[in-house]
């Protein structure tokens, strides 16, 4: 076991932001951290850390108890957070030569490092670049870059790709897949949900700074009441209509809105069929149709709401 939390709390004043929250981490996963904003998912990363005091729990990694003083574990981590932490009077060469110095003092020996990592995230033509001259999708590689050269172990990605072009994203996801083919194990939190469906073996959805729910993907999806969501591309129904929709089995839902009806169909009946049938009888003009399974995004939704996050 990679890493393993057990009952960890940790207060702010008044304001609970982990409760009893436990959870591990197995050697050659990429293990991902999904949660609204305010859940917790920070507040983890920092105590698995040791950035922060925490008011009880315990927390492991690579087996032994994790403390602010463990340098023969902190060795072994690689850490990319969220916001870009680079020197701008440093080169892109320089920057990871440095980050990378803080675990390899040997000059050697990470002239190496450096030069594969540069490789790795395909800046070796920007080099000499100074931080201002990057965009920003080059900069989130170069901050992914400076976290990873001196090859750790266990890889701590907080929301890397927030706010870069596809093609940048592309390649950072594919990284992460190479990282972890290589044999590093990785925790990754991020807000695209698209981006975990591809890449995580196994996710841990948290909320209110408690676990609500943890499995591979096809396991979230089978804990949901959701079985296929059904979009029609149609005029208006009535509220009448759509009250008659809803009281049909298995239906869960039934929203309109932009052109499209939305149906929301539960487990054990053929509802494309039972919905085929009622447009038929309702005598309702339509156009496309199609059928499709919950995504992570559903299940997201499902267990922790649709409200709005601060």
């Amino acid at each position: 076991m990679v890493v393993r939390v057990n009952n960890l709390v940790k207060r702010y004043g008044e304001l609970l932001a982990l409760d009893h929250l436990s959870f591990s981490v197995q050697g050659g996963e990429i293990f991902g951290l999904l949660g609204p904003n305010g859940s917790g998912k920070t507040t983890a990363i920092n105590c698995l850390l040791s950035l922060l005091e925490y008011d009880k729990g315990t927390i492991e990694v690579f087996g032994q108890p994790m403390a602010p003083d463990a340098y023969h574990i902190k060795r072994e981590i690689g850490i990319v957070m969220q916001n870009v932490a680079v020197y701008n009077e440093l080169t892109v060469r320089e920057n990871i030569d440095y980050f990378c110095g803080l675990y390899v003092p040997e000059k050697q020996s990470r002239r190496k490092l450096v030069a594969e990592a540069i490789e790795f995230v395909g800046l070796a033509e920007f080099a000499h670049y100074y931080p201002a001259k990057l965009s920003g999708g080059l900069l989130r590689r170069l901050n992914i870059a400076c976290g990873i050269a001196h090859k750790p172990k266990l890889i701590i990605l907080d929301e890397p790709t927030v706010a870069v072009d596809p093609q940048s994203r592309n390649r950072i996801l594919e990284g992460i897949l190479a990282l972890n083919r290589q044999g590093a194990t990785v925790i990754y939190t991020s807000h695209y949900m698209e981006e975990v469906e591809q890449i995580c073996s196994r996710i841990l959805i948290i909320d209110k700074g408690r676990a609500i729910a943890t499995g591979t993907k096809d396991e979230l999806k089978a804990m949901i009441t959701m079985e296929e969501k059904i979009t029609v591309e149609t005029q208006p129904l009535t509220r009448e209509q759509l009250a008659r929709l809803c009281a049909l089995p298995h239906i869960l839902s039934a929203e309109y809105g932009s052109g499209q009806l939305v149906i929301k169909s539960g487990r054990g009946g053929h509802n494309l069929e039972t919905v085929l049938d009622f447009i038929k009888t309702e005598k309702i003009q339509c156009g496309k149709i199609y059928s499709e399974l919950p995504t992570l995004n559903d299940v997201f939704l499902e267990i922790t709401g649709k409200h709005l996050r601060d």
